[in-house]
């Protein structure tokens, strides 16, 4: 298959805006810069010359840009399936960003917000090739970390979460306690 190689810039670029969108819809692969919109048009094409499909994976270290790859990818297929939809599916599933990371982030030795876990987004098409929703799953969540973490390193974000909101009303029948890394 294709293999794009991205180097997340740490600030915003201008080559994600619609008119970038416009310029790759349509496009073949290789008549155009090598672009995370090339790899989402060849893949949008593929799904509906051929009505199978297609996969496009986003790899990478934590901080690589991995979900800002994804946001882009959703937001081209929303925009060249001219998608009826008024609440953008690509907002709705990385709504529920902050409460996976919760779940699935951990403070590690090289990153206070390392991802602990594998996203598999899949995106639904009509017949007419316009997004109607998405379903996201987790995986490869690494359960080690929920009953030991080397020293420096802490479990996942929501236990502490929950901890530090022990006193809260709807958190009293759970009996929480302090975390030992605030004792």
């Amino acid at each position: 298959g294709i293999i794009l190689v991205a180097i997340n810039p740490y600030k915003p670029l201008p080559i994600y805006g619609d008119a970038i969108i416009h310029a790759y819809s349509g496009q073949n692969m290789g008549d155009m810069d090598p672009h995370i919109f090339a790899v989402a048009e060849e893949a949008y094409k593929q799904m509906a010359r051929n009505n199978k499909n297609q996969s496009i994976i986003v790899s990478g270290e934590s901080g690589a840009g991995k979900t800002v790859s994804a946001r882009y990818t959703m937001r081209y297929f929303a925009t060249v399936s001219k998608s009826s939809s008024n609440a953008r599916v690509e907002d709705k599933v990385l709504a529920s960003n902050p409460i996976t990371e919760a779940v699935g982030n951990a403070k590690t030795t090289r990153n206070d917000n390392s991802s602990r876990f594998g996203k598999y987004t899949e995106i639904s098409f009509d017949a007419c090739y316009q997004i109607i929703g998405a379903n996201m799953r987790t995986y490869l969540l690494e359960k080690s970390r929920v009953v030991f973490q080397v020293e420096n390193e802490r479990n996942y974000h929501i236990f502490y979460q929950l901890c530090a909101s022990a006193m809260q009303p709807e958190f009293k029948h759970l009996r929480l306690g302090r975390s030992q890394e605030n004792n």
